[in-house]
């Protein structure tokens, strides 16, 4: 393996997928049951970003900085970013969090006594930084499966609700087939789980292709966001877009998605054509 999300811990595309990521656990905890929290790719846990790695890639200083630095958003605005916020902490100086929480610490922080957190991390190195990062709490089960093979044994969970994160690195070919081919058997076991997809956006034919293939798998209630901070010029980092899929989102996250992308969009812009997009691939029921 040669992805350390290290280098790219906080950037643009961080923030706004662990934006949407709090506001669909804290939907989850709206119920007094409890629920699981399936992280496939789980990564470090914790990112330093005065480390070596992040300071060969500062990233964060155009996605994470960028938004604790900004000026109090419109209250509506700043209840969504709450969840999210609180699990940075308070601890920040120069707009730079001590350590930068990856999608195990914000479940970490927003999950409760009595749900679950499933993660899975295949790289030793990777899942020692994680296991040190969150510490002993009997709600963690750390597993070193390959992520996809991970979610097919993870589900059903026995709670019956919860929620799927897929999150791999995409550093090899086929990785979009790979996911394809993980939901579709997870969604057989479990088709009322929410699964939240990440994808970075490189190759518009491919992208496209990817999506309809979600289409295929003939289940309503899949949403699909993309976000894009525009053309910068050099050194600017490759990746200008990336997108979201959700199978069942829960109630009202939909929205909330829409009023984070219109304000965090010209927030984390970097150059002409940033600009987001929202709808539904198939269906709401």
């Amino acid at each position: 393996m040669n992805y350390r999300h290290g280098f790219h811990a906080g950037n643009f595309a961080d923030v706004v997928k662990h934006a949407i990521l709090a506001r669909a656990l804290v939907a989850l905890t709206r119920k007094d049951a409890p629920f699981r929290y399936i992280d496939t790719h789980a990564g470090a846990g914790r990112y330093d970003l005065s480390g070596e790695r992040a300071q060969r890639s500062p990233e964060w200083r155009d996605g994470v900085a960028r938004l604790l630095g900004a000026p109090p958003p419109p209250s509506d605005i700043a209840q969504l970013l709450k969840p999210y916020l609180d699990a940075i902490g308070p601890d920040v100086a120069d707009h730079r969090p001590a350590a930068y929480p990856g999608s195990p610490a914000i479940a970490q922080r927003l999950a409760r006594a009595q749900d679950v957190i499933a993660l899975n991390e295949k790289h030793p190195d990777e899942r020692r930084a994680l296991e040190q990062a969150l510490g002993k709490d009997r709600r963690l089960r750390i597993g070193a499966l390959d992520g996809y093979v991970a979610l097919g044994a993870q589900t059903p969970p026995k709670e019956r609700r919860g929620l799927a994160l897929i999150d791999p690195p995409f550093e090899k070919p086929g990785e979009h087939g790979r996911v394809d081919a993980a939901l579709r058997i997870a969604l057989g076991k479990w088709p009322q789980g929410t699964y939240i997809v990440w994808r970075p956006i490189k190759d518009r034919e491919e992208d496209a292709a990817f999506l309809s293939g979600l289409k295929e798998l003939g289940r309503p209630n899949v949403a699909n966001f993309e976000h894009d901070v525009g053309r910068a010029p050099p050194p600017a980092p490759a990746l200008r877009r990336a997108g979201i899929v959700i199978v069942n989102p829960p109630h009202r996250v939909f929205e909330e998605i829409e009023a984070l992308l219109m304000y965090l969009t010209p927030l984390l812009a970097r150059g002409d054509g940033a600009g987001f997009k929202s709808g539904w691939l198939t269906q709401p029921t």
